[in-house]
């Protein structure tokens, strides 16, 4: 069984910073782009940010010089720095990664999202 497993949210004043890490964990094969999500109540789940296996990455507008995606390809685990935050970044965070593993000898590739980790800014 593979899944994703996210950590680091919490409570944080406008203006601090927060670091979420999300893990694969499982009989994986290989990981392409890892990504982190948001959701905040009564809207739809939004890209915050995503990254290629090579490191290039791609951020949503409104993240943009504030949030920083990495990864450690070695600890199949993809951290996303947020810096600067507003109370607009209020959300719950998911972790999204395509990616192949067994099960026994036979390999699949999926999708998979983490659980969610709550971020809630106060300002």
């Amino acid at each position: 069984q593979v899944q994703l497993v996210e950590s680091g949210g919490g409570l944080v004043q406008a203006g601090g910073s927060l670091r979420l890490s999300c893990t694969a964990s499982g009989r994986i094969y290989t990981i392409n782009d890892m990504a982190w999500y948001r959701q905040a109540p009564g809207k739809q789940r939004e890209l915050v940010a995503i990254i290629t296996s090579g490191g290039s990455a791609r951020y949503a507008d409104s993240v943009k010089g504030r949030f920083t995606i990495s990864r450690d390809n070695a600890k199949n685990t993809v951290y996303l720095q947020m810096n600067s935050v507003k109370p607009g970044d209020t959300a719950g965070y998911y972790c999204n990664a395509d990616l192949s593993y067994y099960t026994g000898v036979v390999r699949s590739t999926t999708r998979l999202w983490g659980q969610g980790t709550q971020v809630t800014v106060s300002s």
